[in-house]
Parts: structure tokens; sequence; C-alpha cells
């Protein structure tokens, strides 16, 4: 991912704050695959963000479809104010059964949107501040593999986009279920804020399922 040029003097904008976000759910993402074991180890790449080593897949279509299609969509619905939370869906693949999900609530200052190319509004926070929070919520993230039940069969995964309604999807994404887990525990994670938008993230898990 590319920095985020709309970011200087710790002044964000909407746009810049679009961007940020953005780059934690690319980065969250591949840490969520590679912590639960979505994929083999040695399909992943070591990668140096918020100070940390992150584990970030190198399948080129895994690569692409983060890339080119989930994170551009992301921060065009970002910048639009139109996105209020993405989830990442783990999946039994034989049954197609939800294990996991993992669901982040996008809330936007409303006051930030209308903002034209001039990007005359912004608002004020330490780029490392920001960076502090999204380090702490990735080291979460890893740290579920303390409690999160072991995934003992393949599994694939899902992006959900919750969006406000009538606005316009692209061809290549479709509607789908919710993907909701009967009778399972959920863990809060760690929040973090660019002072335009605020993520709140939480993790369900199937409870028991390897009992």
């Amino acid at each position: 991912m590319g920095s985020t040029g709309q970011v200087s003097l710790n002044k964000i904008t909407l746009k810049g704050s679009a961007e940020i976000v953005s780059e934690f759910f690319y980065y969250g993402i591949n840490n969520i695959l590679y912590q639960r074991g979505v994929y083999p180890s040695e399909m992943f790449k070591r990668e140096k963000k918020y100070g940390l080593t992150i584990l970030v897949c190198n399948d080129a279509k895994i690569e692409e479809y983060l890339k080119s299609n989930v994170c551009p969509q992301l921060t065009k619905w970002l910048e639009n104010g139109v996105v209020n939370r993405l989830v990442v869906v783990i999946k039994d693949i034989a049954s197609n059964a939800p294990l996991e999900r993992w669901q982040f609530e996008i809330d936007c200052d409303n006051s930030m949107k209308g903002c034209g190319e001039n990007e005359e509004k912004h608002k004020v926070k330490d780029i490392n501040v920001i960076n502090k929070e999204i380090c702490a919520v990735i080291r979460q993230i890893t740290a579920t593999v303390t409690f999160l039940p072991l995934l003992e069969s393949p599994c694939s995964f899902d992006i959900l986009f919750y969006t406000k309604p009538d606005i316009e999807v692209p061809k290549e994404l479709e509607e789908s279920g919710a993907f909701l887990i009967d009778d399972s525990q959920e863990v809060q994670l760690r929040s973090f804020s660019t002072s335009v938008h605020t993520v709140n993230g939480a993790v369900s898990y199937k409870f028991g399922m390897n009992n």
C-alpha cells in the first residue's frame, strides 16, 4: 500500500483519513488470515508497518483481490461516507458455515463530508498517535490465537461491506448473507480514531466447535 499523501503536518483530511483506514484494513485482514491459519505460512511475506512486522499474503490472487478490489472500493466509500461496517468472515470450505466473524464498525464525522478537492476541511491529530492506536489493534488481533478455538478444517474467507442503501455497487461485488454465527462468543477489540473516522472492532466465534 502506498503512503497516505493527504496527511501532512498532522492535518487529517477526509481523503487522508480514508487512506489511513483502508491501509489498516489491508494489513489487518492479512494479519487475520495469517494468525488464523486460513492459508499456509509459506504463502506470507514479512512487511514492516506501524512499528511491527506484519505477515502479508503473497499469493497473487489474494493480493490482487485486496489491493485492486477491496481497498480501492473501501477508500472510495469511506471518502463518500457511505460505508459503516466491514466484516471478515472465516468459513468452513466444506460446509460454507461461518466459524469466525471479525466485525469492524466505522463511524465518520459528518461535518467532514462534502469536502472538495481543495481539501480545506481538516482535523488535527498526530499521525504517530494514530499509528500507535492502530498498532495496538494489530497486536490484539495477533494475540487472539491465545483464546480463539483452533480452526481444524480447511477454511476460506469473505469480506462484507455494509453500506447505505441506494448506492452504486460495482458489478464485481455481490449481494451476500450476513453469515451470522449461532451460539457465538464475542470479544471486543481495541478501537482507533483518525479524528475523522473511528473504527471499533469485535470478533465473534463458534463456541465449543471443537467439543
